[in-house]
């Protein structure tokens, strides 16, 4: 059986409204958003050094199992495929920041 959804203004308000005021700022979302892209980048360099050792490894002939190779050549690329994208939605919203009218 099915409950009866029940709602009200004050419920919904509570629920956007932040829970604890820390009092952050511009500045502090904007370095805590940085050091968020830095640490993205550091992970997809990573990646992306283990994609290089395991390609190095596979033509010596040591590796063995090819999927690992796969599957972290798919990961590499799909993580570098979301890193482009999100630099494009940043760089669509800061062009589009510029074009307002104060």
């Amino acid at each position: 059986m099915i409950d009866k959804i029940s709602y009200s203004p004050i419920n919904i308000m509570s629920s956007i409204q932040p829970k604890d005021n820390t009092g952050e700022g511009a500045d502090d979302l904007g370095k805590k958003f940085g050091s968020f892209l830095n640490d993205a980048i550091t992970n997809l360099n990573t990646q992306q050094k283990q994609v290089d050792q395991l390609n190095e490894s596979f033509i010596k002939g040591e590796l063995s199992d090819v999927h690992q190779l796969t599957i972290a050549s798919e990961k590499a690329s799909l993580g570098l495929e979301l890193t482009v994208q999100v630099r494009n939605k940043v760089l669509e919203a800061y062009q589009e920041i510029m074009r307002m009218q104060l």
